[in-house]
């Protein structure tokens, strides 16, 4: 299992971070897309790391367009000498069409084609295919040699998408080369929902699941003593109850038959009762969202539970957090 972290802060503190990550063994740094660029930090690591990997998770692929993301793609991966992975969501309604004023229909089906228009552009650039694709929602059939890249030694970057319904699930195992689970997402609905919708993805690529990642960001509930206990336990509750009032994940809810709480969580979400809404996360939801126990059990935890299926992770300790990480990391290669 590859351990990966999380690269935010400061540009500044960009070439420290990333140079301690690489010396403590991680394998993976993402970047987020929050209230910054995700981009940026990475050219600044790609320049201060030798052999760490860099990605993106996520960045919004519906404010871009196919050949923008292209372009950034193929120059982050030349530039990291192979180690740049684009990893891309779809974010929601509200936010590409209200905060990036972009268009939004079909999500699943748009990022399919998203995908596979990248994938025409860097064909053109690295095996010299003319580019002619035309889609429903992207066309793109003019490329000159002006615009072509030359620096094509270590070709296009891996495509993973982050995905949480079936159909988006599918997609990721028809044309990416991994899937970023969200951290809202329980065992039971990885294995009853999400991995028969990847494979019926895979089928539908001929690809095979050996030659694809599963990343899983898992909330980890954990403390030192009993005060830093209840300060995370608080912290991922709220998390959790935020992402549960979101209506695209109330299928996650369903599968454990709290439907039912959704609704109510997205009412006091409307009305600003962050608080409160952490506090109808009971003791059942929250067991089966993170992995909760004693520091040295938390490893063991995430092994236990999802070690025959997930292939990375930026698990979400929030104590110790690089104690933590190596742990799993120094067992998983056990």
């Amino acid at each position: 299992m590859k351990i990966d972290r999380a690269l935010m802060g400061d540009l500044n503190d960009v070439a420290k971070s990333i140079q301690d990550m690489e010396a403590a063994g991680y394998d993976g740094a993402m970047s987020v897309e929050t209230s910054h660029d995700p981009f940026f930090p990475l050219l600044l690591a790609a320049q201060n790391s030798e052999r760490i990997e860099l990605m993106t998770s996520i960045a919004v692929a519906f404010s871009r367009t196919p050949m923008l993301l292209a372009n950034i793609g193929h120059d982050l991966n030349s530039y990291s000498k192979g180690r740049f992975i684009l990893g891309l969501g779809s974010q929601i309604r509200p936010h590409i069409t209200k905060r990036f004023g972009m268009p939004w229909s079909s999500p699943a089906k748009r990022m399919r084609e998203f995908v596979m228009a990248m994938r025409a552009i860097w064909a053109c650039w690295h095996e010299g295919q003319t580019l002619d694709f035309r889609g429903e929602f992207y066309t793109h059939s003019l490329m000159t040699p002006m615009f072509t890249p030359l620096d094509s030694q270590y070709g296009a970057p891996r495509v993973f998408l982050a995905a949480v319904g079936p159909l988006m699930t599918e997609v990721a195992g028809e044309v990416a080369d991994g899937i970023i689970l969200h951290a809202f997402t329980t065992e039971k609905y990885m294995r009853e929902v999400t991995l028969p919708a990847l494979e019926t993805g895979l089928a539908r690529g001929g690809r095979k699941r050996e030659d694809f990642e599963i990343s899983y960001p898992a909330f980890v509930v954990s403390g030192r003593n009993e005060e830093e206990f209840k300060a995370t336990r608080d912290a991922v509750c709220k998390q959790i109850a935020f992402y549960g009032s979101t209506p695209a994940y109330a299928p996650v809810l369903g599968v454990h038959g709290w439907g039912d709480l959704q609704p109510e969580l997205n009412r006091l979400s409307k009305e600003g009762k962050w608080d409160e809404m952490g506090t109808l996360i009971t003791d059942d939801i929250l067991n089966e969202f993170a992995i909760v126990g004693e520091p040295g059990e938390a490893a063991d935890k995430f092994e236990q539970r999802f070690g025959d299926v997930v292939d990375r992770t930026t698990a979400l300790f929030t104590p110790s957090d690089d104690d933590h990480r190596l742990a799993l990391k120094a067992k998983s290669k056990a």
